[in-house]
């Protein structure tokens, strides 16, 4: 056996020492904390930057590393070499990370009627294929699930009079991945049934590479799709592409979603017969974004019809870049187009360019709307071209929201004015109740050694085992695109990996003498509550405090910034019938809303405008501010 002499690989011999003193550290500490720790570590960095003798908080620290001294030794030197991802599992576990599972193939072959009444976190690599009459149905498919990583690779491919149904498909999810390789193609008869497909998820990334090309007579249905969705993205790159007959239905597509993106990349290409039905599509939505790059293009007397699109919507994108190219005998029908609130931005390229025999039809078609290269303007009817009135002699693109739509869009008591923040004044308040997966910081020792950037991003997808076009993909991205973006005017902002960190842009902002606040619990959240005894932080004087916000990412990350003119208030929230205390809330009022858009949920859930109100919202749970202390 070698003996390791002093002068050879000094950094692996400080290893040796570190996890021989740490673990006979541990042995006699027995329980007490390890001073390597990083829990211990972040002690002492709290005692050493703020200045005051206030109690730590529990809510925060407990966000700290679990990692032991010996582990957080161990992954720093992985990442160092670049080689973490082959204990990833690991990893992710010992310290409380969101990693996304690893999907072998679960069934390689399902070729048999099934009726599951429960499933998840499964990868078919074939299912039903070549079937042959029958039926498969799944009751519950990821309901209610935490990151459900699902895939069906080929999924009812050359069947024959086949019938497939998802009662309930991904709803109430969260960071939920779904994928259809293939759904239907090359089947005759039969028809495939969502009932319910990712209703009320959050942040969802939905995608069907193929769904029912080259099928002949196959119906299939989507009775609701994506309804009442928070943010992410839904995708079709190929939808009845080549198909003979067939037909397919939204009842409902995305109604009442919050800033949701849509894109069907080939819809009903160059099919024949058959028709393709959306009787609500966008509706009551915020924000959507929707891209039909190839629309019954090509097709041969189909009869495309949109009910309503994006009626009563609010803001948001659509683009229609080719919409019946080159068809045949191809009717198309909007009965009634972008009847939205606020202006949004609606493009058509490529209308019917080239088509022969065509009927196209907008009965009521809604505001700031362009067409360029618009082809056979004499076969189109405009019914009605709705430009909406603010009053006499004005021209307007808005329109009044209704309550209940706003509603929809700003839940109840998510934003308020100062006034409510008396003692008596029972108001409702929203769900703060915390939606993002549960992780925790790295040690400061790991952080700094990782890649933190988009030009990084290929780094970070091969450390955290990230799909292309995944949603840890495009999590990644977008948070590290925030993390990037340039401050707002009189903001100073950074992300912030540890809670190290965290005190350190603080302190760099308002000094050593901070303390940092939460409301205690989520009681009340929905309901109407009872404000108590009310007391307004810094003598309610006009403040700067720093804000910290959750960012989806592996591991725990805080979005921090300076927020400048605003008054912070601490609340007894009490029960409107037993006048108990249930929670203690935290509200923060921004005086100066000037910036801020003309759109923004506080505005319309409020009335006004930018600047010319005051806007208080809750601290949600998990999120934070701090002060300067009394």
């Amino acid at each position: 056996m070698k003996i390791l002499q002093f002068n050879e690989r000094p950094v692996t011999l400080l290893l040796f020492i570190f996890f021989f003193v740490s673990s006979y550290l541990n042995v006699v500490l027995a329980g007490e904390e390890n001073p390597f720790s990083p829990k211990a570590y972040l002690n002492r960095y709290w005692n050493k930057e703020i200045r005051n003798n206030l109690e730590k908080p529990s809510f925060l620290l407990s966000k700290a590393s679990p990692l032991t001294a010996t582990d957080s030794a161990v992954f720093a030197k992985l990442v160092s070499q670049n080689s973490l991802a082959t204990r990833l599992p690991e990893f992710c576990s010992s310290a409380h990370l969101l990693c996304f599972p690893d999907l072998g193939p679960s069934l390689e072959k399902h070729d048999k009627d099934s009726n599951f009444a429960a499933y998840s976190n499964k990868n078919f690599t074939n299912y039903g294929t070549d079937r042959q009459g029958g039926s498969d149905q799944f009751k519950n498919y990821s309901p209610g699930d935490n990151i459900p990583v699902d895939s069906f690779r080929r999924y009812s491919r050359d069947s024959l009079g086949h019938s497939d149904k998802f009662n309930n498909y991904a709803s109430d999810g969260n960071v939920v991945d779904q994928s259809f390789n293939t759904y239907g193609a090359h089947s005759i008869g039969g028809a495939g049934d969502f009932t319910k497909y990712a209703d009320s998820v959050n942040v969802p990334n939905l995608k069907f590479t193929s769904y029912s090309d080259e099928t002949t007579g196959r119906h299939q249905t989507f009775k609701g799709y994506s309804e009442n969705a928070n943010a992410g993205d839904q995708s079709f790159a190929s939808y009845s592409k080549n198909a003979n007959g067939a037909e397919n239905q939204f009842t409902g597509y995305g109604t009442s979603a919050n800033v949701i993106g849509s894109g069907f990349s080939s819809y009903d290409q160059a099919s024949n017969g058959g028709g393709h039905t959306f009787i609500n599509y966008g509706n009551d939505s915020n924000n959507p974004v929707n891209n039909f790059r190839n629309y019954g293009d090509g097709g041969n007397a189909v009869e495309e019809k949109f009910s309503s699109y994006r009626d009563k919507s609010n803001v948001g994108d659509d683009s229609f870049e080719s919409y019946g190219k080159g068809s045949n005998a191809e009717g198309i029908n909007f009965a009634n187009y972008g009847k939205s609130f606020n202006e949004g931005t609606d493009k058509f390229t490529g209308y019917g360019k080239g088509a022969t025999g065509q009927s196209i039809g907008f009965k009521i078609y809604g505001v700031n709307n362009t067409f360029k290269e618009y082809a056979n303007k004499e076969k189109v009817t405009f019914s009605s071209y709705t430009k909406v009135s603010s009053g006499p002699g004005k021209s307007a693109t808005t329109m009044a929201v209704s309550g209940s739509l706003v509603k929809k869009w700003v839940e109840p008591g998510k934003f308020f004015r100062e006034s409510n923040l008396k003692k008596g004044v029972v108001m409702p308040m929203p769900d703060i109740k915390d939606k993002m997966p549960e992780r925790s910081f790295l040690p400061r020792a790991i952080t700094s050694k990782l890649p933190f950037s988009t030009s990084k991003l290929g780094e970070l997808k091969t450390m955290f085992n990230a799909a292309d076009n995944s949603s840890m993909e495009r999590m990644m991205k977008e948070t590290l695109s925030e993390c990037e973006r340039a401050p707002s005017a009189g903001e100073t902002k950074r992300c912030v990996a540890s809670i190290e960190d965290m005190i350190d842009f603080t302190t760099s902002v308002l000094g050593r003498n901070v303390v940092v606040r939460t409301t205690d619990n989520v009681n009340g959240s929905k309901k109407n509550i009872l404000i108590g005894s009310v007391k307004a932080i810094n003598g309610g004087k006009v403040t700067q405090s720093v804000s910290c916000h959750q960012s989806l990412f592996p591991y725990l990350l805080y979005y921090c910034h300076s927020v400048p003119k605003v008054r912070v208030y601490q609340a007894d929230i009490l029960d409107p019938t037993s006048k108990a205390k249930i929670n203690h809330g935290v509200a923060i009022c921004h005086l100066d809303t000037s910036s801020w858009s003309p759109t923004h949920g506080a505005f319309l859930s409020l009335g006004s405008g930018p600047g010319r109100i005051e806007v208080c919202h809750w601290i949600f749970q998990n999120d934070m501010t701090w002060a300067v202390a009394d």
